[in-house]
């Protein structure tokens, strides 16, 4: 099979047992974004991440993809590509509590810095953070077809990708680098 198949030439893509749609679509940009979350994370764990983070951003990744393939379908449950559930939620609230008993308690302000992991896995926050924008902002145009799940997936997503940061700068030596008010 060929990478290439020239259908996108002229600026559409093709859904998911969907119609096709012009590339600047909001659903494209809001399945891209998840992508390019992926790939961040991908890349956040070529940085030398610790062993128990990096188990942890294995799974996410694999579940990234099952997001991707809900946003992509204009009719995730006919097509059998609603997924994500709320136990994929509760599995992200339930690591995030047992990550940040690790830590010690936020009393300040925090940069995105640190050791190369923590700062790569800041800037997947980030962009995680812009995902769960245009999903928001596409359920706004399709609130049918896009499921409340993935918007909470995507907001605690954000919230473990912060406290992963924070334990990586833990176990790296590095510490929280904080903010210092000018």
């Amino acid at each position: 099979m060929k990478i290439y198949t020239k259908t996108g030439d002229q600026g559409e893509t093709g859904l998911f047992a969907g119609p096709r749609v012009s590339k600047a679509d909001l659903r494209i940009e809001a399945y891209g974004t998840v992508d390019e979350l992926n790939a961040f994370l991908g890349l956040a764990r070529a940085e030398g991440m610790p062993a128990e983070i990096d188990g942890l951003l294995t799974r996410i990744q694999h579940e990234l993809f099952s997001v991707g393939a809900e946003l992509a379908t204009p009719d995730p449950q006919a097509a059998g590509t609603k997924l994500l559930t709320a136990a994929h939620i509760t599995w992200l609230e339930q690591t995030i509590d047992a990550e940040e008993q690790r830590l010690e308690p936020l009393t300040q302000f925090i940069l995105p810095a640190g050791s190369k992991a923590a700062a790569a896995l800041h800037v997947a926050r980030g962009v995680c953070r812009r995902a769960e924008r245009r999903v928001v902002e596409l359920r706004e145009q399709t609130p049918e077809s896009i499921s409340s799940e993935i918007i909470q997936y995507l907001n605690r997503l954000g919230d473990l990708l912060f406290v992963l940061a924070r334990l990586a700068n833990r176990l790296d030596g590095s510490g929280d680098v904080a903010w210092e008010r000018p």
